[in-house]
Parts: structure tokens; C-alpha cells; sequence
């Protein structure tokens, strides 16, 4: 106190003295610094308490399963989730649309759980099974397939801000990062229950310390962007506890815990205290070393930190002290739920993962369920699923949303039924295609399936999957294919090395090598996140460099003259059969007549150009291992044919 009566005295003197103008600055600032630091205890003594208003909100009302409605659709309706839906396209005077057709729901299906394409003959074989439960055969057929961990992990992993680089300047390579993805994969594949999943990747260390295919699991909690060089560590490790901290309330919690790092939630009942509390959970597990990029988190027992609430955020201005404790709001139990006292600095982390998976925990379940929702219709039921705040939206069916959460927990916690709910129901299987309900323009009702666009890595990997070059590899450190030189120009040494294996340029997407300070270009084009944050829902973005990325460069031109060649080797011809057959590896249904004559024209008109210009055979994009047999101006005018193909509205969206 009295130096804070010596800083506003020396303040308030220099208005009054003929010397630098700077002078009342520096005293000011000096008086500023003084005032939090003096009335510092009080800060936990003024906390706000949490009121019955602030638990009025939805997302905080305990989690109790609603009753499922009694509608009039009997030929409508196939489980739960379509009563829920269609008394609220009732209420709205909006009517559903039939099933789309088997061509349809086949490609929707396989790119929803895959994130590939089908094959001619899975096409020919799903629209030849007469069975009653033929659809339900293959969505079953498809969840057992270990392409479904290698689509869904990337979900995941853009929550998790996963890249295998620090970033900043020099973006350092992370040597097992990867792990981490695999980890994902695999975890995903097995079906584990979603309350192991995200316990596993708060607390593997401390709940199953001896199993070693757990043990990278908190990569997840130390996956976000980090500068091991800079020259405070004690910085370092400020920054990276509260971005941690961030990302568990977000991800997990759905609630932006983060924006009371400074100060108390503008918005929300979410105090500075309460973000430093939750920040203590993970203070005793996260070590760090100048120039040694993070892992996973490490406790050590004799390492026992005093955790603080930090006067404005600031690193360097230690508050009043606080324990490890879960937000208040979502504390329903009344308990005021403290996990550690002041000498344990064990099974914090396991505590937390219990308490989130608790029956009376309001946000966990709900905030999964609307992310799975998200994914396969491309909407939430709540449409800021990082976001169930007082500014986020609040769910337009939020029984469906409730009756999904508790049904989640009902099976074990199991993400693959939870999909499998929603894919055979009759909302999910409607056409997207509708005469009748303008009122439902944004297809918030889902009175017809709601068309998506493919996401980069799907693109490419469909484009590889059609040409019949995909790579089936799996596991192991990220992959390296070849990047345009005016990219790698931008680039530090040895940041981006080709790697050697040609096969290995063809692998899936999700195993590329992940640069937080370069997304590989057809990525980067269709909207990646940069993973310097936990991204809730892409971008949808419509651009020309799009188009131009599709229609011009090396890697699109390989894809259709692997599709062209793939195509010919069973052809030896350019017929029509050829066109009908590129076609359907791309768009999967078969053309119609007037679309094969269109592309039959459109091969012979660019045969006679190519002709005309007399280009020597090697300035020819060629199908690859084309046949002798055919003649080199139409082999080349076909591989046009297959990337105006891939160019096509219609293979780069999901209807």
C-alpha cells in the first residue's frame, strides 16, 4: 500500500514538473503495475459466484434423455433421430424427400465413412442386392474397414492442431508426432469408447503408465504450436500451458475457456480463476527443455508447482495462488470439484478425465454427438461446436441433441454405433434434391440431404483411388511427395525432402507429412487448417485457384493419365465402353446419353487439335503404359477427357 501511494504521488507530481514528457508515462505505468499486484488476494475473494440465471442456459441444464416423439410418418420414419426431425418439419409445414437412389447413397456412404470413392464393382453389387437390409449390410461392412480410422482421424486430428513441426520461425521437426496420428487411427478402428479416447489422451501416463501403445496419447495435449528457443523457458511454458488449457476447454467442453486467460469471460460464467484452475490440472506433467520440441506430458513427482492466477495474463505477474479444479459452470454436482491439494501433483489429470465422462457432466457427451452430427451432415444441431457458450447457437432440435448424447452413453460410449445410428436413419438417406421446400433454403430442417464438397485430402485421395494408384500403406512417419519447385523456394534447407519410395507419393492423405508452415498445395487450396489452432469446422470456400490447381498442375495431370492408362489396359481402345468406364470410376453412376455423347465429342474434337498442331509424341500427355495400339493423339485427347472429368462439379461434391 504505501508503495502504491508513492507511485500515485510520483504520478501525479510529474503533470506538475518541467522534465521529459516520457517521465508521467513511466510513472503512470509504474502506478498501474502496483494496483493489481497490491489488491492481488482479493481477486478470489471478488470472484463472481455462479448463479441460477447462468445454469439456466441449455448447454449447462443437466443431461436427461428426452422423450422420443410420437409422429404420423410410419413410411417415413427408420429409427429415433427421424421422429425428432420430422415433427420439427411439421411444426415448420416442410415435408422430407424420398431416398435417394443407390447410386447415390453408395458414393454418399463411402465418402462419409472412408473418405474414398467405390469400386465399379461395389457399385454393381450394392445396386444388385435385392435383400431388405442391404443398405444396413454395407454400412456395417464399411465401419469395419480400417479406412474408416484413416477418414475419421482427420476430424480429429484438425481439433487437435496435430502437425509434426513446432512452427514459428524455424517450424523443427517433432520426430514422433506421427505416433500420435497412428495412435488415432488405430484407436478409432478398434471402436474405443469415447470416455477411454479422450482419458487416454489426458492421463495415459498416470492411468496406464506401463503401456506403451498408450503412452503417446497426450501428444494431443501438446500438439498445438510451440517455440522451444526462445529465451525464457518460463515464457515458453506459460504460453504453452494456457494454449493447452484453451484446446481442452474448447475440444472437449465445448466452451472458449480461453478467452479468460486476461481476465474474466466477457460473455460467459467463466472466471480468470476458473481458466488457471483447470490450468493446474496439466502444470506438474509438462516439462520443457530450451531447443527440445514437446511430446507428450511427463510427471515428475518430485517436481510439485504452485500454480497462480496470472495478473492479466502476464507470465511474469504471479496472482494470488490457486488449486486444480474443473470450471464451476460446468459443475453440476455442486461438489466445487478440486482435484489436487497443495502437495499432489498426482492423478490430476485422471481425476479430470473421470469427472468429464461423469452421467451428470452437461457438456461432454453433447458437445461429441454435435460434432459427429457436424461431420456427416456438414452443420451442427448446435453450429458453433467449439462454442456452447451464451454467444454460441443454440441447437435447432435440442431434444435430438440430448436424446444423441444419452444414446452415446447407453452404448458404451461407442462413436462407430453413433454413426451407424445416423447413416441408417431416413433423414440421413433422403435425396438432396427438392421441388417443394424453398422455406428450408438453409437446410437447417434437413427436409433433403444438405450437398457438401469434398475436403482436399478426399479429393486426392479419390482422384488416386479412381486411377487405381492409391497406395495402401499404413503407419510410420509422414511421407514426402514431390512439391512444385517455386514452393520448395520458399522453404528452409532440408524442410521438405521427397521422399525416395515412388509408391510412397501415392499413400493417403492423412499420411502426409503434416508442415504446420506449409500446407501441401491441393490441401491448402480446399481450405486445411494451418494447426497453429484447434479448428471446429472447415471452410467451405469457392475459389478460382481451385479450378486452376484442378485443371493445370503436375499433380492432377498424373491422376488422369494414370486414369486414362488404368482405363486402356482393360480397353486397348478409346470406345465408348473407354468414356462409360472413366466415367463411372470418377462420378460413379453411369453417364447419360447425353452425357456420353458430349464426351464423345469432345474426345474427337481435341483429337483433330492435337493432330493439327503435329506435336511430337513426347509433348503428349499420354495415358501411362499406353498401348501401342493406340493412336497417340486420341490416347492423349482420352487423358483430357479423364481431368475435365476430375474438374467436374460432380466428383468434387457429395450430393
Amino acid at each position: 500500500t504505501e508503495m502504491k501511494s508513492v507511485a500515485f504521488n510520483t504520478y501525479r507530481a510529474s503533470l506538475c514538473t518541467p522534465c521529459t514528457p516520457w517521465f508521467p508515462f513511466f510513472a503512470l505505468l509504474m502506478l498501474l503495475t502496483l494496483v493489481p499486484a497490491a489488491g492481488a488476494n482479493d481477486l478470489l475473494e471478488a470472484e463472481a459466484p455462479i448463479t441460477d440465471e447462468d445454469r439456466d442456459h441449455w448447454s449447462f441444464q443437466p443431461l436427461i434423455r428426452p422423450t422420443v416423439p410420437a409422429v404420423n410418418s410410419n413410411e417415413w420414419l427408420n429409427n429415433a433421430i427421424d421422429r425428432f426431425i420430422y415433427e420439427r418439419l411439421a411444426a415448420k409445414e416442410l415435408l422430407p424427400q424420398s431416398e435417394a437412389d443407390r447410386f447415390v447413397l453408395i458414393r454418399r456412404l463411402h465418402f462419409d465413412l472412408l473418405g474414398l470413392p467405390p469400386s465399379i464393382e461395389a457399385v454393381d453389387a450394392f445396386v444388385a442386392d435385392q435383400r431388405p437390409d442391404a443398405y444396413e449390410r454395407l454400412v456395417d461392412q464399411l465401419l469395419a474397414s480400417h479406412h474408416y480410422g484413416e477418414h475419421w482421424a482427420q476430424h480429429w486430428l484438425d481439433l487437435a492442431r496435430f502437425a509434426e513441426t513446432d512452427g514459428f520461425e524455424h517450424d523443427k521437426v517433432r520426430e514422433d508426432a506421427w505416433k500420435y496420428r497412428d495412435w488415432v487411427i488405430d484407436a478409432l478402428n478398434a471402436d474405443m469408447p469415447y470416455d477411454r479416447f479422450i482419458t487416454l489422451q489426458l492421463a495415459a501416463d498416470e492411468i496406464a503408465p506401463h503401456d506403451k501403445q498408450h503412452a503417446i496419447a497426450t501428444s494431443f495435449c501438446l500438439s498445438g504450436p510451440d517455440m522451444p528457443d526462445i529465451n525464457s523457458q518460463d515464457e515458453r511454458r506459460h504460453n504453452v500451458l494456457n494454449e493447452l488449457t484453451s484446446t481442452v476447454g474448447g475440444v472437449l467442453l465445448g466452451l472458449q475457456v480461453g478467452c479468460a486467460q486476461c481476465h474474466d469471460h466477457k460473455y460467459d460464467p467463466i472466471s480468470q480463476a476458473d481458466f488457471y484452475r483447470l490450468r493446474a490440472v496439466f502444470e506438474p506433467a509438462l516439462q520443457v527443455k530450451k531447443n527440445v520440441s514437446l511430446s507428450v506430458l511427463q510427471l515428475k513427482k518430485d517436481f510439485v508447482p504452485v500454480s497462480h492466477l496470472m495478473l492479466r495474463g502476464d507470465w511474469q505477474r504471479p496472482g494470488p495462488e490457486v488449486h486444480a479444479a474443473v470450471p464451476r459452470i460446468a459443475d453440476t454436482s455442486g461438489e466445487a470439484i478440486v482435484l489436487s491439494k497443495d502437495d499432489d501433483v498426482t492423478g490430476r489429470r485422471a481425476a479430470l478425465a473421470a469427472w468429464l465422462t461423469r452421467a451428470d457432466n452437461p457438456l461432454t457427451a453433447r458437445v461429441i454427438a454435435n460434432r459427429v452430427w457436424q461431420y456427416h451432415f456438414g452443420k451442427g444441431l448446435s453450429q458453433t461446436s467449439s462454442d456452447f457458450g451464451i454467444v454460441g447457437d443454440s441447437p435447432t432440435h435440442p431434444e435430438l441433441l440430448d436424446w444423441l448424447a444419452t444414446e452415446l452413453v447407453a452404448q458404451n460410449w461407442s462413436l462407430k454405433q453413433l454413426h451407424r445410428l445416423v447413416v441408417t436413419s431416413a433423414t440421413y438417406r433422403q435425396s438432396g434434391t427438392a421441388d417443394n421446400n424453398a422455406a428450408d433454403s438453409s437446410k437447417l430442417w434437413l427436409s433433403r440431404f444438405p450437398r457438401r464438397r469434398l475436403s482436399g485430402e478426399v479429393i486426392r485421395d479419390a482422384m488416386f483411388a479412381a486411377s487405381g494408384t492409391l497406395e495402401n500403406a499404413t503407419h510410420g512417419p509422414g511421407v514426402m511427395p514431390p512439391l512444385p519447385d517455386e514452393l520448395r523456394a520458399t522453404l528452409l534447407k532440408n524442410q521438405w525432402t521427397t521422399s525416395e519410395r515412388e509408391s510412397d507419393h501415392y499413400r493417403r492423405s492423412i499420411y502426409l507429412f503434416a508442415r504446420r508452415n506449409l500446407r501441401y498445395p491441393i490441401f491448402d487450396a480446399f481450405d486445411r487448417p494451418d494447426a497453429n489452432a484447434s479448428c471446429a469446422q472447415r471452410g467451405r470456400s469457392t475459389t478460382a485457384p481451385q479450378s486452376l490447381l484442378l485443371l493445370n498442375s503436375t499433380f492432377s495431370l498424373d491422376a488422369a493419365q494414370r486414369l486414362a492408362g488404368r482405363v486402356l489396359a482393360v480397353r486397348d481402345e478409346v470406345t465408348e465402353q473407354a468414356v462409360e468406364d472413366a466415367f463411372r470410376r470418377v462420378v460413379i453412376r453411369r453417364p447419360l446419353d447425353e452425357e456420353q455423347k458430349l464426351l464423345m465429342e469432345f474426345v474427337t474434337q481435341q483429337t483433330a487439335q492435337l493432330r493439327e498442331e503435329s506435336r511430337p509424341r513426347d509433348e503428349l500427355a499420354l495415358p501411362l503404359n499406353c498401348p501401342s495400339t493406340v493412336d497417340p493423339y486420341t490416347a492423349a485427347a482420352f487423358t483430357d477427357m479423364c481431368l475435365a472429368l476430375f474438374n467436374s462439379n460432380e466428383f468434387i461434391y457429395v450430393d
